[in-house]
C-alpha cells in the first residue's frame, strides 16, 4: 500500500485548508469535555458541571505549549532559536516542523491541572485522575492523524507482513540522510513537469547552489503533491523506490490510545484514593510506549541511542520510573475517597442509587 491520504480535510487553496491534525485535537477536546462533565456527576469530588469546561480549556493549552515545546526540548531544540522570514518567524511555533511530543504534553496538563487547582480550591491529584482517564481518547485521534500526515513512520517491516506501508512523505529526508537515492526519482521527477535531464543537473548542484536545493524540495513536494491528489501514475512508478513500514501509528493508537483507556476506564468504576488512576496512566502509558517505539523509526536528526534505545524509550523509562514514585507517595499522602463512576447517584445498580 502506498500511502496517498491528504492532510487536508478540504482545500481552499493549493496550501491553506482545514487540516485532519487540527481537527483531531478539536475533537479530542470535545470528548473530553463531555467524558469529564460525566465523571463529575458521578464521583462527587468537588468539580463542578460548571467548572468542566474551564478545566478542559486549561488542558488544552496545557497540551499545545507543552507538546510543541516537549518536541523542541527532546527532540530538536535548535527550533528555540531559530527564526525564520515567514510566518510564524519563530520556528518553535511552526508546528509542522516536527510536530508536538506526547511527553510534553503530559508535563503541560500536569502544570494546567496543578494552576486550576489553585484557582478553584480543588484536589490537584483528583484532577490528574479525571484527565488521566480522558486523555488516551486525545491520543486516538491524534494518532490517526499521524497515520494521515505520514509522519511517525513505522520502521522497514518484512515484506510478508500483511498491513505494511509506503510513506511518499520518505523522499523529503533522502536530501539530508540519503542523497543517493534521489537519482531514483529521476523518471517521477518528469512525470510532474520537470525537463528531460533537469533533475539530474539540480541533484550535480544541490551542494553547492541554494536555488537547487529549493527546486529539489518544490520537486519532492510536488510528488507527494500529486500522490495525494489522486495521480496514480506517479504512485505506481514511486511505490517499488519506498521502503516497506510499519503503521507504527495505528499500532500506537490501538495501544496507547485504545488499549490504555479501557485500562483506566475499567479501573474507575470503584472508589479509589486520589492518585490511583494518575499513576496507572503514567505507568500504562510508558509500558505501550516503550512497546511500540519497537515499531516506530526514531527521530532521523537523532538515530538510536545508548543500548539501541530511542529517544522515545529512554524518556519513558524515566516516566515509568516516575509513575511508580508517585504511585507509592500518592497512595499514603491521599485520604479522600472518590466515588467510580459506577457509584454515581443517578444510575442505578442492583436496585439501589
Amino acid at each position: 500500500m502506498v500511502h496517498d491520504l491528504s492532510p487536508f480535510i478540504f482545500k481552499i487553496s493549493d496550501n491553506f485548508g482545514p487540516r485532519w491534525y487540527g481537527f483531531s485535537y478539536m475533537l479530542g477536546f470535545v470528548c473530553a469535555y463531555f467524558l469529564i462533565h460525566w465523571l463529575a456527576r458521578r464521583q462527587r469530588a468537588g468539580l463542578s458541571p460548571e467548572m468542566v469546561s474551564d478545566l478542559v480549556t486549561y488542558c488544552a493549552f496545557g497540551t499545545l505549549i507543552g507538546g510543541r515545546l516537549g518536541y523542541c526540548v527532546f527532540y530538536d531544540p535548535e527550533l528555540l532559536w531559530s527564526f525564520s522570514s515567514q510566518l510564524p518567524f519563530w520556528k518553535a511555533l511552526a508546528v509542522h516542523e516536527g510536530g508536538m511530543a506526547s511527553h510534553g504534553g503530559i508535563i503541560g496538563i500536569i502544570i494546567a491541572c496543578w494552576l486550576f487547582a489553585r484557582k478553584h480550591s480543588v484536589n490537584w491529584v483528583y484532577l490528574l485522575d479525571v484527565v488521566a482517564i480522558v486523555g488516551p481518547i486525545g491520543v486516538i485521534f491524534g494518532r490517526i492523524a499521524n497515520f494521515i500526515n505520514g509522519e511517525l513512520v513505522g520502521r522497514i517491516a518484512p515484506m510478508d507482513f500483511p498491513y505494511g506501508v509506503r510513506f511518499p512523505t520518505d523522499i523529503l529526508n533522502w536530501p539530508g540522510y540519503e542523497f543517493d537515492r534521489l537519482s531514483t526519482l529521476s523518471q517521477i521527477a518528469q512525470k510532474v513537469g520537470l525537463p528531460s535531464g533537469k533533475w539530474e543537473e539540480l541533484l550535480q548542484n544541490y551542494r553547492m547552489d541554494q536555488a537547487a536545493r529549493d527546486q529539489v524540495f518544490d520537486v519532492l513536494n510536488k510528488i507527494i503533491y500529486q500522490i495525494q491528489n489522486g495521480d496514480s501514475a506517479v504512485k505506481e512508478l514511486i511505490a517499488p523506490l519506498l521502503d516497506y513500514r510499519y503503521p507504527s501509528q495505528i499500532f500506537a493508537m490501538l495501544t496507547e490510545g485504545v488499549f490504555t483507556f479501557l485500562v483506566l476506564f475499567f479501573l474507575a468504576r470503584k472508589s479509589r484514593r486520589p492518585g490511583f488512576i494518575a499513576g496507572s496512566f503514567i505507568i500504562c502509558y510508558a509500558c505501550v510506549r516503550i512497546f511500540n517505539e519497537m515499531f516506530r523509526m526514531p527521530d532521523i536528526q537523532i538515530g538510536f541511542q545508548l543500548l539501541g534505545l530511542t529517544r522515545g524509550q529512554w524518556i519513558s523509562i524515566g516516566m515509568l520510573v516516575f509513575g511508580f514514585i508517585m504511585s507509592f507517595y500518592w497512595a499514603r499522602t491521599q485520604s479522600q475517597t472518590i466515588h467510580g463512576w459506577l457509584r454515581g447517584e443517578d444510575v442505578k445498580l442492583g436496585g439501589r442509587r
